[in-house]
């Protein structure tokens, strides 16, 4: 007689194969998968280091690195405006699509204000992952969520480093934020909101907290982006920012971020991001509009 765990054993493989189709079924079309990691979905390199817009992060993890591998990419960013100039220099690290860590380097020219001066911010980021997949979960309603933090250090100078003095800004600070990041690949646009806890004054170019407000304040960051094709995008950023430095006259005062971009990857190795950036006032000057252009190459 036959072992009573035979009949189990056929059973089991009976179930686990796929049912024949019925003659004029069509087989369901399939999800995408985690090797299907889609142009720009990735975002690109904002002026943090972190992947996401230009100006903010988003949930997204940097790299064209998928759930079994590590990616890298580095970046250089230039933007101009009407009294200043800023460049930043950086590199990022994907591991396994969950964990990102960036690094970057910020030198401010702020010469219309100090003859000679330029400002320069170090930052190191890490960012998780810790729910959803934004190409995964395109067809559902469940966004990418991940958390990140910032920690950044400032030298400005001995100069704009004695104004920080009277105001008690400190040279170095902390910036966590959580973003969501929610990809509607039938209708080729992605949304993305971050809130962001800083002590930062202009991004840190101008120090950390104050002599009476060392407090993190929340400051929620918008983008929106539009694929025009599976290689070029077109979307828009608004940060808000603290005006943490107002009370030391009307030449402090913080303006909201924003821009309107144009991005093209014509490779999974290759972006380039062109924007019109409107920064507000920086340190007595008004209407500091410009263009920003940033190149970033992956392995």
């Amino acid at each position: 007689m036959s072992s009573p765990a035979l009949p189990l054993l056929c059973c089991a493989l009976a179930l686990s194969l796929p049912a024949a189709a019925a003659p004029g079924d069509e087989a369901p079309a399939p999800r995408p998968t985690a090797r299907s990691k889609l142009l720009l979905t990735a975002g690109v390199s904002s002026i943090d280091g972190a992947a996401g817009g230009g100006l903010t992060p988003w949930a997204v993890t940097g790299t064209q690195a998928t759930e079994h591998e590590v990616g890298a990419t580095a970046f250089v960013t230039r933007a101009v405006t009407s009294d200043y100039a800023l460049t930043v220099k950086g590199a990022t690290v994907g591991i396994h699509d969950r964990v990102e860590l960036s690094l970057a380097r910020q030198d401010f020219d702020a010469g219309v204000v100090v003859p000679g001066t330029t400002l320069k911010l170090d930052i190191a980021g890490v960012k998780l992952k810790v729910a959803g997949d934004a190409i995964l979960d395109a067809d559902t309603w469940r966004p990418q969520v991940a958390v990140g933090l910032f920690y950044k250090h400032l030298d400005p100078g001995s100069a704009v480093g004695g104004v920080l003095d009277s105001v008690g800004a400190r040279r170095h600070g902390v910036e966590v934020y959580a973003s969501a990041t929610k990809l509607l690949l039938a209708h080729g646009v992605l949304l993305n909101g971050t809130l962001r806890a800083t002590q930062a004054n202009q991004n840190g170019l101008l120090g950390f907290g104050t002599t009476g407000d060392r407090r993190l304040r929340l400051q929620p960051e918008f983008s929106v982006a539009k694929l025009l094709r599976k290689d070029l995008a077109i979307g828009a950023e608004y940060r808000f920012k603290p005006d943490r430095l107002a009370f030391a006259g009307p030449a402090f005062r913080e303006s909201d971020w924003k821009d309107v971009f144009v991005a093209w990857a014509p490779n999974k190795h290759l972006s380039v991001t062109l924007a019109w950036v409107d920064l507000g006032q920086i340190v007595g000057h008004d209407r500091q509009r410009g263009t920003y252009l940033s190149i970033q190459a992956g392995l």
